[in-house]
C-alpha cells in the first residue's frame, strides 16, 4: 500500500495539471484531468498485483481497522478543518515551494550575461546534463530542471516554467510561451510522467519512518522514477505512430 500510494494524483500535482489542460486542452480540461487520476488508479492496481505476485509473496495477513461512527458534518468542524489545510498549504507555500522558486530564479539568471533563463545559464546547464533522460520522451532541458525540482514538492514544476520562460507565475503567459516546446501530446506525456515519478521529498521521509528502512524509500523512488519514463515513452511512441505532433 506504501508503494503504490503515490501513484495516486494529489492536490499537489493539480497546479500541472490545470497549466498544461488549459494551454492544450482547453475544450476537454475536465475529461483529460479525470484520466490522469485513472491512469493512475489502474497502474496503482497493476503495480499492487505485481509487486504480491513477486516482492511480498505469501499468505495475507488479515488487516482490522475501527471506522468512528460517521455524522453529518458540523459548520465549525468544517471550517476548522478548512483552516488546518489551508494553513498548511500557506506555510508550504511560503516555504519550501518559495524557496524553490528563488532557487530556480538564480540557477536561470546567472551567470550574467548568458541569458535570463537560457541553456547556457546554470538551470539550463543542469537541464543539458540530465536532457538525454528525458529526450526520448518528446521532452527538452527545460523538462529536466522542473522534474529535478518537482522532487522536492510538485508544485514547484509550475513556478520552474515560469522562471525558466521568463513569466513569473502569469498563467496565460506561461501557457503561451509552452506552445514552443510541447504539443498536446508531448503535454500530456510530461502530465503523466508528473503524476507517476518519485513522490515528493516529504512523502519519501514519510515511506522511510513508516517502513524503518531507506531500502524501501529508495525502491519506491526508483520504481515510480522508472514506471513514469516508461509510461511516458509509450505515450509519446504511440502518438507519434497515430499521427501525434
Amino acid at each position: 500500500t506504501i508503494l503504490v500510494n503515490p501513484l495516486m494524483s494529489c492536490t499537489a500535482r493539480l497546479p500541472v495539471y490545470a497549466l498544461f489542460t488549459a494551454a492544450f486542452f482547453a475544450a476537454h480540461q475536465g475529461t483529460v484531468t479525470f484520466s490522469l487520476y485513472l491512469l493512475g488508479i489502474v497502474l496503482a492496481v497493476a503495480m499492487a498485483k505485481l509487486f504480491r505476485a513477486t516482492i511480498f509473496r505469501g499468505q495475507s495477513e488479515p488487516f482490522v481497522m475501527e471506522l468512528p461512527p460517521y455524522r453529518w458534518p458540523t459548520a465549525k468542524g468544517t471550517f476548522i478543518h478548512m483552516w488546518e489545510r489551508g494553513s498548511l498549504f500557506l506555510r508550504k507555500a511560503g516555504t519550501v515551494i518559495l524557496v524553490g522558486s528563488v532557487i530556480i530564479w538564480v540557477l536561470s539568471y546567472f551567470p550574467t550575461g548568458a541569458g535570463y533563463g537560457s541553456a547556457a545559464s546554470l538551470a539550463g546547464r543542469i537541464g543539458r546534463v540530465f536532457e538525454p533522460l528525458v529526450k526520448p520522451l518528446g521532452f527538452d532541458w527545460r523538462a529536466a530542471v522542473a522534474l529535478i525540482f518537482g522532487f522536492v514538492a510538485k508544485e514547484i514544476v509550475v513556478s520552474t516554467y515560469g522562471a525558466l520562460l521568463g513569466v513569473g507565475e502569469s498563467k496565460a503567459a506561461t501557457s503561451a510561451k509552452l506552445h514552443r516546446i510541447f504539443t498536446p501530446l508531448t503535454a500530456y506525456g510530461f502530465m503523466a510522467f508528473t503524476l507517476l515519478y518519485t513522490p515528493c521529498l516529504a512523502t519519501v521521509a514519510v515511506i522511510r519512518r513508516e517502513t524503518g528502512s531507506w531500502k524501501w524509500a529508495a525502491f519506491a523512488v526508483g520504481y515510480s522514477l522508472a514506471l513514469a519514463w516508461l509510461v511516458a515513452f509509450a505515450i509519446y511512441r504511440i502518438g507519434l505512430l497515430f499521427g501525434g505532433g
